[in-house]
């Protein structure tokens, strides 16, 4: 597993963890929510994570980008072209 996917699977999980604690405990849980939430916006314009640390130093690997994706040949390995008509 990549740190980019354990990133995913750790903020996916506390989002549903935390929404659940919302509708059966306390709708307080939902700060929870919001927290990740901002910390995932957060990382997207500073590209800085701790979860990130936490992750390699689990010794999760980093996500390393196929030749095409590198070279703009193709979008997210998805395999299409980026200038697709």
């Amino acid at each position: 597993m990549t740190i980019e996917r354990g990133l995913r699977m750790v903020a996916g999980t506390v989002v549903l963890l935390s929404v659940g604690l919302a509708v059966w405990v306390s709708p307080w849980w939902l700060l929870l929510t919001a927290f990740v939430g901002i910390n995932l916006f957060q990382s997207a314009l500073t590209n800085w994570c701790p979860m990130v640390w936490v992750l390699a130093w689990l010794r999760l690997e980093p996500c390393v980008a196929s030749p095409r994706v590198a070279s703009g040949d193709s979008c997210g390995g998805c395999g299409a072209p980026q200038n697709a008509p």
